[in-house]
């Protein structure tokens, strides 16, 4: 049985010549990169390479970029430092954002830093800007964090327009660019952000590194301390095999940006154009234009089958991976707050496919198969 891996937002595997360069590193280069003697200074000058790749790519500057431990840390480094350093006392986020902004803010407001509001959203996810600037109106200088594409549903905010509406009311704004970077352009001597956050392992690279972009414009302190390291604003011994692997993906991620878009793009418009027509009852969460929607992930409303919590179980027996969730029923279950938040039915099972450069077409014309299968055995 064929195993098809369709959960690459989750993760995606590490590129070939991704591991070929991490490899080189761990082999030969094991010095620490605080010492100053010579195994020192040669693990520096690879962390230091690896700053001016990143930022070269993203048009700023090295000392904008500071290297984490994954976008989770990087997310709450830009929310804590941003909103405690800056002296700010009001948050505006949405519901559909990742837990890793979610969970932080409604923890500083619980004790009292700030006071959180919530822009409206419609039913497809799209953010309202036209709320988003009440929302500013209404309160002195505001901490705004809106992601760039959701990883659940795929529908993606205009973030150069929140970057000009936060400039108009002197907010400052953080945008988790972990769905997108690698898979997007990001020209930061042209968006109007403060922060933006990222994690290798979404674009080919290593499980635990990341960074984080800190405009020169705000002045934070770090998260960590412990030491000088990452120009001290993170304490700890660098992650340099992790370093090096994400600066060598996201190098691979430009060169090929284009081409990979334009078929992982025919991936997902030929899986939602099969689906439609092999299964009655189908539908989809989320922007599905390709203009608006992230072009890697696909949600996939299912009709209403006799499977209880069990469809992604069937669909692993059946040798797919993916992830999914429904929308939470009142009070009964914890579903996909993303979902809920739009409106989903909870009586239709979704699942999230979510494709990269590794998948093919055969690879869709397996899942669909079973997905029919599996909806027509179990069709209430």
């Amino acid at each position: 049985m064929p195993r098809v891996y369709l959960d690459n937002a989750a993760t995606t595997p590490v590129d070939p010549e991704v591991l070929k360069e991490m490899y080189k590193v761990m082999e030969s280069c094991y010095g620490n990169p605080s010492s100053i003697h010579g195994h020192g200074r040669e693990a520096r000058s690879l962390i230091e390479k690896a700053r001016k790749t990143v930022a070269l790519l993203l048009r700023t500057s090295p000392a904008e970029i500071f290297f984490t431990s994954g976008g989770t840390e990087a997310d709450n480094m830009a929310i804590r430092c941003g909103i405690i350093d800056l002296g700010i006392k009001h948050a505006i986020t949405s519901k559909l954002e990742h837990h890793a902004v979610i969970h932080t803010l409604e923890a500083m407001e619980k004790t009292g830093a700030i006071t959180l509001s919530f822009v409206d959203v419609d039913h497809k996810g799209n953010i309202s800007y036209e709320h988003l600037e009440q929302l500013l109106q209404s309160h002195d200088r505001t901490f705004v964090s809106l992601m760039h594409a959701n990883n659940e549903i795929g529908t993606m905010t205009d973030i150069e327009r929140v970057g000009d509406i936060c400039e108009q009311y002197n907010a400052i704004f953080h945008c988790d660019t972990v769905q997108t970077m690698g898979h997007f352009v990001h020209d930061l001597s042209k968006l109007k952000v403060h922060f933006i956050t990222c994690a290798a392992h979404k674009f080919h690279g290593p499980k635990g590194v990341g960074f984080i972009y800190v405009n020169h414009k705000v002045k934070i302190n770090p998260m960590i301390y412990g030491g000088a390291q990452e120009r001290n604003m993170r304490g700890g011994t660098e992650n340099i095999y992790g370093i090096v692997g994400l600066a060598k993906a996201l190098e691979i991620c430009y060169a090929e940006m284009e081409q990979h878009r334009e078929y992982i793009q025919g991936l997902k418009s030929y899986m939602k154009e099969q689906l439609e027509a092999q299964v009655p009852g189908i539908g989809f969460n989320g922007e599905t234009d390709a203009d608006k929607s992230l072009y890697t992930v696909l949600n996939v409303a299912f009709p209403e089958l006799d499977l209880g919590d069990m469809l992604l179980f069937n669909l692993d027996i059946a040798g797919i991976s993916a992830s999914g969730g429904s929308a939470c029923s009142s009070g009964t279950n914890i579903g996909s707050h993303v979902l809920t938040a739009i409106g989903a039915s909870p009586s239709r099972p979704s699942v999230r496919f979510s494709f990269s450069k590794f998948n093919t077409k055969e690879d869709i014309d397996y899942a669909v198969a079973k997905v029919k299968d599996i909806c027509t055995v179990n069709a209430l």
